[in-house]
């Protein structure tokens, strides 16, 4: 991407919207359906990750991309490459949000970078993210969208220990029906999880693919069982898609109050990495 192409998304730093949702008790009841058996249990009322399900953006279908994103030259820059996903994000936990209130998203685009990756250019736009209950600052995020061209997408780290006992802590096989109740709970019409002729031949994919966001939640949920606590800090990063079918193994190398969780598949190929602190 040259120069050109970034002074035309300047006018996009610093743009800024605000959403407001209510955390009610039937969506905590849904996250509880969906996610329950890896959910940390000492999370009290409201489960961890359950922000990434608050304060969405509501697009009508009308307003659609082909690849059932919200059109460009919104909120996020019309950045001109076809491909977009998380890439990563820093998430600081202050303070617990609570069911019944209503939840307030205040997000600004921080930093719009281009780069050249193995594939082709890269495009990273940095979200920042404030989230408040009532009139608490509750969660800060700063989050990573990568934007790229459509080749198959490469493979990621394979781990030389991709069976050492010591660091699994649990296993689930991810099906259609886990991506599409994750899709709703997020309102995400990003076909790769549910169109499987979309994600294979448009986005070049092997299979339906495993949202971010849902690792994420994973790899949080087992980065609070192993602090006994909510992380303060958890910072992620995506490796390579996970995509259908696979075993999805969630791994813990901790050392008491800081620690790194990852995903991986049968095979030892890590899809998601996260680190964690309690302070």
């Amino acid at each position: 991407m040259g120069e050109i192409e970034l002074d035309a998304l300047a006018p996009w730093m610093g743009r800024t919207e605000t959403k407001e949702d209510v955390l009610t008790q039937g969506l905590i009841d849904k996250f509880r359906a969906t996610l329950g058996p890896h959910l940390w249990d000492g999370a009290g009322d409201v489960p961890l990750g359950i922000h990434w399900c608050i304060a969405l953006d509501t697009v009508p279908a009308a307003a659609l991309s082909a690849d059932g994103h919200a059109a460009r030259g919104g909120f996020l820059p019309p950045v001109p490459l076809p491909a977009r996903m998380w890439a990563g994000g820093d998430v600081t936990h202050i303070a617990p949000l609570t069911i019944g209130e209503t939840i307030t998203r205040h997000s600004s685009i921080r930093d719009v970078v281009a780069k050249q990756g193995r594939s082709g250019p890269l495009v990273f736009v940095t979200v920042e993210h404030e989230y408040l209950s009532g009139n608490r600052l509750c969660i800060r995020e700063q989050q990573s969208i990568v934007y790229r061209e459509i080749s198959t997408p490469r493979t990621g780290e394979s781990a030389a220990d991709a069976g050492d006992p010591t660091t699994l802590r649990s296993t689930l096989t991810p099906d259609p029906v886990l991506l599409f109740r994750y899709s709703a709970l997020t309102f995400n019409a990003h076909r790769i999880h549910y169109d499987h002729i979309y994600a294979t031949e448009t986005e070049a994919y092997s299979g339906l693919v495993v949202h971010g966001p849902l690792q994420a939640t994973l790899l949080l949920n087992l980065a609070a069982d192993a602090l006994k606590t909510s992380p303060y800090r958890f910072s992620f990063r995506g490796l390579a898609p996970l995509t259908l079918p696979c075993e999805l193994q969630l791994h813990n190398e901790g050392t008491g109050a800081s620690g790194t969780v990852w995903c991986q598949d049968e095979n030892g190929l890590r899809s998601f990495s996260a680190e964690y602190a309690a302070v």
